[in-house]
């Protein structure tokens, strides 16, 4: 099989982004004619049809999105060489890109890094909102400098950096009955309607033990992979939950309360690098000062 043509495949990505021949013509400068019949050549060329019509529109086919996945890592890989190069030809002070779990990524490690930037007005960053395993992918497959992950996230390619762990808080609607107390205990959560995390972590495996140990029966009737989808959910009367600080800070004006939970459990994150590099002095000054950060953050904390 001779090789992929490049335009082919610049053509079949516009049209995956912008789902349609017209659209994807008008992003990459050709006529419509020209992104069918390139269409119509890849697809050929493969083997597989990439495309459904359905009324005047084509609907991507599962092989199609398959396809488009490995295309939009090799576009990140071209655009990240571009990027270095501007960065060369420039001058600029520095570029730095972070990927971080979204416990971190909605609000906390963002607030953060506004402060960062604040005294380095000339480095560039891109920061990936990304879930534990791909944000250990991405730094191991080099598509990011740094990352903040769970730390039991490990990768023979990837250096970790232990944070200061942060202690599992209570999260309930804010006219819940358990919200007059200030410290609640597992038997507190007797009979709850319990909004759960998903069951590929480490967190959920300690937060399931605990109440498994006390002998507390919770009525499991939500599972999410995600806090912040939880922290809606108590929000709006769904249930009870227990997540990290990070995330319950964050949604405390949402229609929820925050409350200290013992026994702890601690919600335990690395900060992410490639391994056998040296660690660039910008994303060191990031990991030490974040980390200070995070540790005045936990000090502080309004369930204390």
């Amino acid at each position: 099989m001779r090789g992929l043509n490049p335009r082919q495949i610049e053509a079949f990505r516009a049209v995956i982004l912008t789902g349609g021949v017209g659209a994807a013509a008008s992003l990459i400068n050709v006529t419509q004619p020209a992104v069918s019949r390139m269409m119509r050549d890849l697809q050929s060329h493969l083997g597989l049809t990439l495309f459904e019509r359905r009324g005047t529109g084509l609907v991507p086919t599962s092989e199609a999105l398959s396809l488009y996945a490995e295309v939009e890592r090799a576009f990140v890989g071209l655009e990240r060489i571009e990027q270095m190069a501007t960065e060369l030809r420039t001058r600029r002070a520095g570029f730095l890109r972070i990927a971080a779990l979204p416990a971190l990524a909605n609000g906390f490690l963002p607030r953060f890094l506004g402060e960062f930037l604040k005294e380095r007005p000339k480095l560039d960053i891109v920061l990936s909102g990304l879930v534990s395993h791909a944000v250990l992918a991405s730094v191991a497959q080099g598509q990011s400098d740094l990352g903040f992950a769970e730390a039991s996230m490990e990768h023979v390619n990837v250096d970790r950096e232990h944070m200061p762990p942060a202690p599992f808080v209570a999260v309930l609607p804010e006219r819940h009955r358990l919200a007059r107390k200030k410290l609640l205990r597992p038997a507190d959560f007797e009979g709850e309607n319990f909004i759960s995390l998903g069951p590929s972590t480490l967190s959920r495996f300690r937060i399931d033990r605990v109440f498994a140990e006390h002998g507390v029966t919770r009525i499991l009737r939500i599972e999410t992979p995600l806090s912040e989808i939880a922290c809606a959910l108590a929000g709006a009367g769904a249930g009870v939950v227990l997540c990290e600080p990070f995330t319950a800070t964050e949604y405390s004006t949402r229609g929820i309360v925050v409350r200290r939970f013992e026994p702890q459990i601690d919600f335990e994150f690395a900060a992410l690098l490639p391994a056998q590099r040296s660690v660039p002095p910008v994303a060191r000054e990031f990991i030490d000062g974040f980390r200070a950060h995070v540790a005045t953050f936990l000090r502080r904390g309004p369930w204390r």
